[in-house]
């Protein structure tokens, strides 16, 4: 079988995945010390990648609770503000009268990670009680509200496109 066979047959048996952990403990402590570093996944809770659900847990609970990379304050600047500031999103990344409240209520304690590489969306972050975007609790007690509050947003550096209203 050539390798483009192999790789046809591959695709109609399902497709496959790859995994690579090519991040070491001591570069990513360098990176997250420094100020300009920011937290931010391309993950999401349908993507079948641990970081979906477990991003901002893991720094949290992780880098910020049990390593001390960096303190609780100084995470979730990077968080927040820090790349609100860099998307040009005006009114977001802060709690101030006139700003959208985009917030979530976890216990330093005990939020944790659990997403795993086999159950990647299965196995929810722990210590996350609430959860408010625009607002609105869309988070509680481990499950979500009928709420859906979200809207997609734009950068004021991203033109709008021909179609779109300015």
């Amino acid at each position: 079988m050539t390798p483009v066979d192999e790789f046809i047959q591959i695709v109609k048996d399902g497709g496959a995945g790859v995994v690579c952990t090519s991040m070491v403990d001591d570069d990513m402590r360098a990176f997250y010390r420094q100020p300009w570093v920011m937290v931010a996944s391309d993950g999401g809770i349908g993507t079948r990648h641990p970081r979906g659900a477990g991003t901002f847990p893991r720094v949290l609970g992780r880098y910020v609770r049990d390593e001390k990379w960096l303190t609780l304050p100084e995470a979730i600047r990077k968080m927040t503000s820090a790349p609100a500031d860099r998307l040009k999103l005006a009114g977001r990344g802060r709690l101030v009268a006139g700003a959208i409240a985009d917030v979530v209520l976890f216990d330093p304690k005990t939020i944790a990670d659990r997403s795993t590489f086999s159950d990647p969306g299965i196995l929810l972050a722990t210590g996350i009680d609430k959860v408010f975007v625009g607002g609105q609790l869309v988070w509680e007690n481990g499950k979500t509200t009928a709420a859906r509050p979200g809207t997609v947003l734009r950068s004021a550096r991203t033109p709008s496109r021909p179609s779109e209203p300015r």
